[in-house]
């Protein structure tokens, strides 16, 4: 049995006594490795990356008995990053502003059942129907952050001149959309729809579509599409089908939008499992119309978890025109190749080498641009998050896509213009 895997050693009580195969795995490699190191106050885990066969001794067990193995290995890595993960339940709504704060007015669609729990809002489980929020959100001036982080509330008392804040949350009946559209989505008539990945709460996703929406520069009217995540590295399977039992809901967001007479340009930016959900939507508008609503201009894909097979089906189905596809993808991406193990070994969009074959000829014959970010740097250590978390990568997407500008491989290839201005960006920084 061979297996493309990546492999995760967790040091400390994460890994159960005799855990540790990262030695017997160095043994058998046939490819080079890479290293990424996670680290919490408490204990530390490393992520070893390439494509071997299994140590002797694993190589008796059932494919499915493996998998499972090293799933489970990988999420204690994942756990051991969430323990220093953020405060939770941190949008309650403050009177508190600071001088040179932004705000960003987003409107939100959920499928996620409420919660009980103050400043919390959504919780993981699913709603038998959709519901519509107005949220606003302060971000700190740039003067006071890094851009591409999230500055999240250490208390549910934020501090709005350092940290993001919510300022605002109020429900609203679909009737009061035009209004929303009228006084948001009318000054410049650009709509970015935002729909995020697996293993995300509201909160995250909420902050995450300000943080971009803020430092990419976009005047868009922000959307931001939220689904039942569990918010749990276990519960991949759970979160995959509720992103599938939420395709018609985005589906009906996106009709909505590209029949408001308000809003002339549609931009889709979809992260990670977030995608699946979005080429569906599209898939079934298609289906229903015949095309995609010619208002869709651009669809952003960023690292996402889609099968390749399944997106070349979905894609040829999407009729004429289509929409201009771009897609971030990075073959570091440890998040897609757990995703690629589970899948039966089968290649994840936002994994590939865009420069062999078939992929190359078939991504150029469809007119679909690929930026590489293989080689950025990223402060994720799963390498999933680099769309966001890279000042020039989200400016990318603000000053280019968003804006309707065709840009090419070229522009980033690969990643060579983004890694020396971030690299000069570093040497001004460590001058100072």
């Amino acid at each position: 049995m061979s297996t493309a895997a990546r492999i995760l050693w967790c040091n400390g009580r994460c890994l159960p006594a005799g855990g540790d195969i990262r030695g017997k795995w160095d043994a058998e490699r046939k490819v080079t490795r890479s290293k990424a190191a996670i680290s919490t106050g408490r204990s530390s885990a490393s992520v070893w990356v390439g494509n071997c066969s299994p140590p002797a001794e694993f190589r008796h067990w059932p494919p499915l008995l493996f998998r499972m193995r090293i799933f489970f290995l990988i999420g204690c890595g994942l756990m051991v990053a969430a323990c220093a993960s953020h405060p939770s339940n941190v949008l309650l709504p403050t009177a508190a502003t600071a001088k040179g704060a932004a705000t960003v007015n987003m409107l939100v669609m959920s499928t996620r059942s409420r919660s009980s729990a103050p400043g919390e809002i959504y919780d993981g489980e699913r709603a038998e129907g959709r519901s519509l929020l107005n949220l606003v959100v302060s971000v700190p001036q740039d003067g006071v952050r890094r851009i591409g982080e999230i500055q999240w509330p250490r208390s549910q008392q934020p501090d709005a001149q350092h940290e993001f804040a919510t300022l605002a949350i109020n429900d609203i009946a679909p009737e009061q959309v035009d209004k929303w559209f009228l006084n948001v989505a009318a000054k410049r008539r650009k709509v970015l729809v935002f729909v995020h990945g697996f293993n995300n709460s509201f909160e995250e996703a909420a902050y995450r579509l300000a943080q971009i929406v803020h430092d990419s520069g976009t005047d868009a009217a922000p959307i931001l599409f939220t689904w039942p995540s569990r918010d749990r590295p276990f519960e991949y399977l759970y979160d995959k089908e509720s992103a599938t039992n939420s395709r018609d809901a985005l589906e009906y967001l996106l009709a909505r939008a590209a029949s408001d007479p308000n809003v002339s340009d549609i931009t889709i930016l979809a992260h990670s499992m977030g995608n699946w959900i979005a080429v569906e939507a599209l898939r079934q508008i298609a289906i229903r119309h015949g095309a995609v609503p010619s208002k869709i201009k651009n669809v952003v894909m960023a690292a996402p978890d889609l099968d390749v097979d399944v997106f070349r089906s979905e894609y040829s189905q999407l009729g004429e025109p289509k929409p201009r596809f771009t897609i971030f993808l990075s073959q570091d991406d440890n998040a897609l190749s757990l995703s690629r193990l589970l899948a039966g070994d089968k290649d994840r969009l936002g994994g590939i080498d865009p420069d062999m074959e078939p992929y190359r000829s078939k991504l150029s014959a469809s007119n679909i641009v690929v930026i590489d970010l293989t080689k950025l740097a990223s402060n994720d250590p799963f390498h999933h998050g680099k769309f966001a978390d890279s000042p020039e990568v989200v400016r990318l997407i603000g000053a280019r896509l968003i804006e309707g500008q065709a840009i090419s491989g070229k522009d980033v290839s690969p990643g060579e213009r983004l890694i020396s201005s971030a690299r000069m960006n570093a040497a001004a920084t460590a001058r100072k």
